[in-house]
Formats: structure tokens, sequence, C-alpha cells
């Protein structure tokens, strides 16, 4: 069993475990080793397996690394099996629908004998849930309506597309009077991929004004909570928002708590009680004594923090940028002094991978020229499909010259301060030959090669092949390393260590295609292949002068993979930029 299918399996023994009622150690034991593995290279894991070590990694004890040796090597686990049997299919389906946690469903299936969603429809549907201690008529009607919506509600979304329903509203949170601060907290602020819901924080002396506009924003479709300092809705297209307003000394703790992944916030919380300090959302507080954290805030002063610097620095650390904070050693290295200078949108100078009419593209030479100069840019590369993308209307090598010519003229015409480069997103065939000739791509500023077809080889044959491309001395780029598109196909099977430490060797850059879509190479292999030399250009692959502004994603994301200006290729200046692709062009 591969790395990543030992995690899912690990993943889901400690769902199936919360669903029982386990002990919440065991859960996070499973949840964490999930998560540890995960983060590793696969060749670091398999080198791991092999020589017993796989307790050495932090947070794998020796119960856990017995299980995932045994999976490693058997494909099964009894234990996973006996816990499958032990529960229920439909109870785990169940989890989806919103407002059920473990605990309400041990209820439903211990009074009722509920055990599939169709049986809790039954049950609502007849009173009899309403009936139950702790459930109600309000509660009943809410699964229901969960039931009716799961399907929509249940998926996640799109960086790009939350960040573009959140946005209006957390300027609106901040345009109402009684609001003294505010922000977008969990997955959105940390540049997730995708994101479950929308978080919103907010410091406010009246907090009635702030839940009444909350709830009757356009966009609500649903109110599914409403409370004195706290709100939920249901948004068009399906996103929960939650809303959680503080009083303004409280605010940073509760911005840091609803940002951090679980992971970070165990680390911190642990951190705080070494210290003698108990960390939660209400405050920074003397860790003696009985009660809840908000117990013991209410009757400490505690540690004053006037933003989340402040949070941090009280702990004895440097602060840690939100895109960090995912628990995977942004601690240990804000405590050192060792957190990187992460690159930011403003650093980028130009971009490549990116298309026009010439094949699938939606705008022109000139106007993906223009919309790069008005975004401040000091040079594009165009590179337009290669003649086997015919679905693309790929380009055939008489096209690609007569680009080239445009490219010289429009250059030449002085009519645009932005430099054009000229280059190709070249097939990679299926043997891993490119689709043009070695004599027509040396007549280009840079080749970026991709794969676009033969998705279903295994994973032995792909990597194979990618790593025939990136051997090829014309090539310069990698795109888009695993085709993925995110929450609708998969990547293909692909060794991705083995890729990196090709274009490595090579001195190829891969790309991060910031492609809202795409966002690959995933930000998990960034910050070890960057530590080793591997450079990134981050890639729009636009298709639209709009689509140019995708590179915000991408930043986000390299960011997470804790990159610097100077692992980024595109930061530099057209000068130093003109004088890199030279220095490619002659070695090839």
């Amino acid at each position: 069993m591969t790395k990543n299918e030992i995690a899912e399996v690990l993943a889901e023994i400690a769902t199936l475990m919360e669903l029982k009622g386990e002990n919440p150690f065991k859960i996070r034991a499973y949840s964490g080793g999930a998560r540890a593995i995960e983060a590793l290279e696969n060749e670091d894991f398999e080198k791991l397996v092999a020589e017993g070590k796989i307790d050495t990694l932090k947070g794998i004890g020796e119960a856990l690394a017995s299980k995932i040796t045994e999976l490693h090597s058997t494909g099964k686990l009894a234990f996973f099996e006996t816990l499958k049997a032990s529960v229920e299919p439909g109870l785990v389906e169940m989890l989806g629908i919103p407002g059920l946690g473990p605990k309400k469903i041990a209820a439903l299936r211990r009074e009722l004998g509920v055990s599939s969603v169709a049986a809790l429809e039954a049950a609502c549907r007849e009173g009899r849930v309403a009936g139950l201690a702790g459930f109600g008529e309000k509660t009943q009607e809410k699964i229901i309506a969960g039931i009716r919506n799961r399907e929509a509600y249940s998926r996640r979304h799109l960086w790009w597309e939350a960040e573009g329903v959140a946005t209006p509203i957390l300027e609106g949170l901040r345009s109402l009077g009684a609001v003294k601060r505010a922000e977008i907290a969990g997955s959105l602020r940390r540049g997730m991929e995708t994101v479950g819901d929308l978080d919103f924080i907010v410091a406010a002396g009246e907090v009635a004004p702030v839940v009444d506009w909350f709830v009757s924003n356009p966009g609500v479709v649903e109110v599914t909570a409403k409370g004195d300092t706290k709100a939920s809705v249901r948004l068009e297209g399906g996103i929960q928002a939650d809303l959680r307003i503080v009083p303004p000394e409280q605010f940073a703790f509760a911005l840091h708590h609803f940002t951090g992944s679980k992971d970070h916030n165990v680390q911190m919380r642990q951190r705080a009680l070494d210290r003698g300090l108990s960390l939660s959302e209400w405050g920074l507080v003397p860790a003696a004594g009985e009660g809840t954290a908000k117990e013991k805030a209410a009757r400490s002063e505690g540690v004053a923090a006037p933003d989340e610097a402040g949070v941090f620095a009280a702990l004895g650390l440097s602060f840690v940028p939100p895109e960090l904070r995912e628990g995977l050693g942004e601690i240990e290295a804000a405590e050192k002094g060792e957190l990187p200078e992460l690159v930011e949108l403003g650093d980028l100078r130009g971009a490549f991978h990116n298309h026009t009419t010439a094949s699938d593209g939606r705008n022109t030479l000139l106007e993906m020229a223009t919309a790069a100069q008005a975004l401040g840019w000091e040079y594009l590369g165009i590179a337009d499909h290669s003649k086997s993308s015919r679905q693309a209307n790929g380009l055939t090598e008489e096209r690609l010259l007569k680009q080239v010519e445009d490219i010289a003229a429009l250059n030449a015409s002085g009519k645009l301060r932005t430099r054009l480069f000229t280059g190709t997103e070249c097939d990679i065939l299926p043997d891993g030959a490119l689709d043009f000739d070695d004599a027509l791509l040396a007549r280009l500023d840079y080749v970026v090669v991709s794969v676009h077809s033969s998705f279903a080889q295994d994973e032995e044959t792909m990597t194979r092949r990618i790593i025939r491309a990136v051997e090829n001395p014309r090539a310069t780029m990698l795109g888009h390393l695993t085709g993925r598109i995110l929450l609708e196909r998969e990547g293909y099977r692909v060794d991705a260590s083995k890729v990196i430490d090709a274009a490595i060797a090579n001195g190829v850059v891969i790309e991060l295609n910031a492609s809202p879509y795409r966002l690959d190479m995933d930000w998990r292999h960034w910050r070890r292949a960057a530590e080793r030399g591997l450079l990134c250009s981050v890639n729009p692959d636009a298709h639209t002068t709009t689509g140019l502004g995708a590179v915000r994603a991408g930043i986000n994301s390299a960011r997470k993979g804790w990159l610097t200006r100077a692992s980024v290729v595109n930061t530099l200046p057209l000068g130093q930029m003109q004088s890199w692709l030279s220095a490619k062009r002659a070695r090839r």
C-alpha cells in the first residue's frame, strides 16, 4: 500500500473512532499520524519503513508504526477491518449532515435504531427525532433541511471561489459603525487550495447590529444559527459562513485560534502549557486553577496582545504567517528565528505559460500583452499548445513560427513596455518524446513541457515518461506536474520525488501552476524541493486577460510551500531574466 493510501486509512480510523466515542487521545494519534506521513516525500517514507524507523517520526509511536508497516507490506490491517465492521456505513454518511456530530449520531442509533440517512429522514418526518432529549423540533427541521441539501453543502470550494464570496462580506462588516476590527480566518486565510466554510472574526462593542447585518446579507439563503455573539448562515452556492464577535482585547487570540490548523493550535497550546500558561480563543492566562479557558480568561487579565504578533511574542516566537500555520515545523522555526521571508505577489515581474487565441485562449497576443502591462509586469511569456493538443487547437510548426515573428514585431513596435518572450507548451508524448523537434524548439526563448494525454499510464511509466522530457536539453520548465483538476479530477499517478530529482539534476524549473483549478505542483512538495535547489515559476496558465490575475492563488500556495523570492524564478527583473534565459539556451 502506498504512503497516501496508508494516510487515508489512518484518517478513516480516526473518523470511525470518533463516531464510536473512543478516547480523544487515540483519535488524535491516528489523525496526526496520517498528516505526518502524508507530509513525507515518498522516498523518505519508503526508507523509514524499510529500515524499521517509522516510529522515529514525530507523532508516531510503536503501536501506530506497527500498523503502518502492516498496511505497507500487506495492504491490509485487521484492526481497521474490525473497526469498519463495527460501524454501520450509514452512520459515517450521517456525518455529512450539517449539525450532526458523532455524539448525536450515536444517540440516534441508540435511542431510535437509526443507522442510515434514509432511516434518519423517515424518523424526522414521523416526528420521532424531536422527542429525543437534546434535539427538539428545530433540530429535527435542521436535520431534514441538511439531508435535502447535503450534496450541495458537503462539497468543498476552491480557494478562488471562496475568496470571491468572502471578500464582499468582510468589506461589509468593516463598514459597520459598531465594528472595530474584522478579519477572515480559517483555511481561507491559510491559503488552502480548497475551503470547507468561511470564518469571520469581528471585534465590536455593540454586537446586535453586526449579527443582524450578517444574517440578512443578500447572499444568505438560510440562517442555521443566530445567537448573541455568533451566527451561521448558508450562502448561495452552498458554502457555510460563521461569524464570531469578541471584545477587542480578545480579537488577536480569537483570530489566531480560528486561523490555525488543528495541529498548529495543539502545538501552540502545548507550548503555552510548558510555560505555565493556557492559550485559547479567549486569551493567554495562567494555567493554574479549575475551569474552562473562557472562565480563566474572565477571572484573570492574562497577557495582553494587541495583534497576533503579540500572541506569538508572548510565547517566545517570531510571527508565523497564516499560510504556514499547519503544524509542519513552523513553531520550531519561529523559535529559532529561522522562518523564511516568504515570496509576495508584488515580487513577481512577469509569468510564463500563457495562452492566446492562437490555440485555446480567449484573448489575442496584443490583448494579453496589454493586460500584463496593466499589471505592471516587465515581461510575459507566451506558451500556446503544440500540435498534438488538437482539442486545444495546438499550433503546427508553421503557425508557431508565424507567432514568433508576430512577437518579434510587437516587441520592436514600441507599443508596449512589457517584453514578450516566445515559448510553447510542448506536449510530452506518451513515450516521453517532445511534440516539436529540437531545431524548432531551439528558436524559442523557453519551452514548457506538459502531459495532456494518456493519463491512465501506470506510475512507473508516467514517471519515466516525464523524466525523459525533463532530461531533454530543450526543456526549460515542467508544467502542471500531476495534471490534477481540483474537486474534479485526481492527478495521474507519478512519483513526484523522482521527477523533482530529475528537474534539479537537469536545471529544469517546475512550475507552480497558479490556475485556481490546479495549483500544481502541490504546496506540500515545495519546501523540501526548494531547499535542495529546485526553482519554481508561478505561472497562471492564463487563457484570458483576467486569467493572468490567478497568480494570486499561486502565490498563496508558494507561501504555503515556504518559498522565498530567491526560489521563484519569475521574480527576476527583465534584464536578469533575459540573461537567465540566454544562459539556459546556451546550454541546450
